[in-house]
């Protein structure tokens, strides 16, 4: 699975249940949060993301996030993957759930703008123009697989009898 995007960066320690969590804004839809999700961390990142954009971000994305609402969010934003130093543990368990690709990464060099591309199979981040290519954690085919079916619920609903060896 192969995904190129453009970047949109995002800093370190990035609660998701904040910035991508109508918990906060009561009354409103998912849709509402995703036009303005991140806005207090980067003003206007909702309205310049594109679908098939890319978020980078530092260390913790996604820390304490136990919601799938925040994935859910991203999801109609039209992020085609997440690429950060780390993940808070159960956000990063909920993108394999519900489906979006993220991968844990040095992101030193990576602008604002620059075209990136993940290629989940080989474990391999790049920016061509920066001349920067680096190894990630490959993720497990099954994980791949998951991912590729959309989800986890996908998944299984696709492969009833599927176990884990």
């Amino acid at each position: 699975m192969n995904i190129r995007g453009t970047a949109h960066l995002l800093s370190d320690d990035l609660n998701t249940d904040i910035h991508c969590s109508s918990k906060y804004l009561p009354g409103k839809d998912n849709a509402y949060v995703a036009q303005r999700a991140f806005e207090q961390v980067a003003p206007g990142f909702a309205s310049r993301f594109k679908p098939g954009d890319v978020i980078v971000a530092g260390r913790n994305f996604g820390i304490n996030s136990s919601r799938e609402q925040a994935v859910h969010i991203m999801h109609l934003m039209g992020v085609a993957a997440i690429v950060a130093r780390s993940f808070g543990r159960q956000f990063f368990r909920n993108t394999i759930n519900n489906g979006l690709p993220a991968v844990e990464c040095d992101i030193a060099g990576i602008m604002e703008d620059d075209e990136i591309e993940i290629d989940l199979a080989a474990g391999k981040v790049r920016v061509a123009a920066r001349k920067i290519e680096r190894a990630v954690p490959q993720l497990p085919p099954a994980v791949r697989q998951i991912l590729s079916e959309g989800g986890l619920i996908a998944f299984l609903e696709k492969h009833p009898d599927w176990r884990l060896a």
